[in-house]
């Protein structure tokens, strides 16, 4: 059947399931499938119009070759939700759930795939032909550092959800409670400025993961996240988070790993400085920051002592101030979320210009002093490019204790 036709036979199964003709788009897709056993998609529409008609064992089995078939062709999170869908319909089809154990639960760096990891996923056809201990299944953030029965306890805990048009997935100021994985689907990710306007930022697309700070700490969210398109997302509660953790204590670490990775190689990306980074150097440096929860009140830099860390503030709201001679305290406009601080310090060797404290409870990512040294300053170029940086900080820090109007937001310490 060529591709002309595979493709007629897609459109015609569309149509006629718009119009809610079960029979005759189920029809469709069943030829679809028959002529291209490989065709994921297929499968899955097939399944899901089978477990409509009330036909639960076709079903299941049209479930089982669309995750098989999602799978090999890598996949991944499609394939997790096939399986989703399969187990709600057969919540013990222990095929399934050991396939989805040896796929995702044994998934490690390539070549370090066990023997018995490599038998079972070959027993149930999930590697593709003489593929070898480095081949198969690409990573997936998060899960593929998860051992089976973690990731097994995360997948069940996992929810599918979809979402037409338009629809705000979260909404930017509302507190966070979920991160999410984009299955299918574009989201555009929009925030509020200071002029009162609201723009898009980014785009969202199939792979990507967002709203995990919400699994960290509680807060409101940073941006809205909109469907441009209709979409299909797996979503990850904090308080079923903190269930996997009570039974399976390693989650949370790799959770948090998760989490400080992706913001730490945002800085790294985003900031001029730490863009002359080679990849290798980025990754020894996302390594070494630790993440820090603080209470409302608690100092995280202090005015006059000599600076021990550099900071980037996750979550919360912390306020920047100079302590005059005479004990009165010069507030510098408020940290936000996002902001960098302490680098001034470790960058002139002299003692921290400003104290920095908490206003509220905050989560932050905390470099110390030995490790930028070793992994940020003594590289060629960085050293110029940071201290420009902070001369310009210290004469906009001059300003403002002179009573001259600096920006809000455009003063870091």
């Amino acid at each position: 059947m060529t591709t002309d036709t595979l493709q007629q036979h897609r459109q015609r199964g569309a149509r006629l399931l718009a119009l809610d003709h079960l029979e005759a788009a189920l029809a469709e897709y069943e030829k679809l499938v028959a002529a291209a056993p490989g065709d994921a998609e297929g499968h899955q529409q097939a399944a899901a119009l089978l477990a409509r008609l009330g036909r639960k064992a076709q079903a299941v089995a049209a479930y089982e070759e669309a995750a098989l078939a999602w799978a090999r062709g890598g996949q991944l999170l499609r394939a997790i939700v096939a399986c989703k869908a399969l187990l709600a319909l057969d919540p013990a089809h222990t095929r399934t759930q050991r396939s989805l154990a040896e796929l995702y639960g044994w998934r490690v760096k390539p070549g370090a795939r066990s023997p018995a990891s490599l038998k079972a996923m070959a027993e149930f056809e999930l590697l593709p032909e003489g593929a070898g201990p480095s081949e198969g299944m690409p990573v997936v953030p998060l899960f593929s550092q998860l051992g089976r029965e973690p990731f097994a306890a995360v997948l069940e805990a996992m929810e599918v959800r979809t979402c037409p048009p338009r629809q705000s997935v979260v909404v930017e100021g509302e507190l966070g409670a979920s991160m999410f994985a984009v299955v299918e689907g574009t989201l555009e990710v929009v925030r509020h400025f200071q002029d009162g306007a609201q723009r898009q930022v980014g785009t969202l697309a199939e792979g990507a993961f967002f709203g995990e700070l919400a699994l960290i700490s509680e807060g409101p969210r940073l941006a809205s996240v909109v469907a441009a398109t209709p979409g299909v997302l797996l979503e990850f509660t904090r308080a079923k988070l903190e269930a996997v953790v009570r039974k399976h204590p390693v989650v949370g670490p790799v959770v948090q790993a998760f989490y400080r990775e992706r913001m730490v190689d945002n800085l790294l990306r985003n900031n001029p400085a730490f863009a002359l980074l080679k990849p290798e150097q980025k990754q020894a440096v996302v390594r070494e920051f630790t993440l820090k929860a603080a209470a409302e009140g608690e100092v995280l830099l202090k005015q006059g002592q000599e600076g021990e860390a550099f900071y980037l503030l996750l979550r919360g709201r912390c306020t920047p101030y100079h302590v005059k001679p005479d004990g009165q305290e010069k507030a510098y406009p408020e940290l936000r979320e996002g902001s960098v601080f302490g680098e001034i310090s470790l960058l002139l060797g002299k003692p921290v210009t400003a104290t920095v404290r908490a206003n509220t409870p905050s989560v932050v990512l905390r470099l110390d002093r030995a490790a930028f040294e070793r992994l940020i300053l003594g590289l060629p170029g960085i050293r110029g490019v940071l201290m420009k940086v902070g001369t310009e900080r210290l004469q906009r820090t001059a300003k403002l204790l002179s009573g001259q109007e600096i920006h809000d937001g455009d003063l870091r310490v």
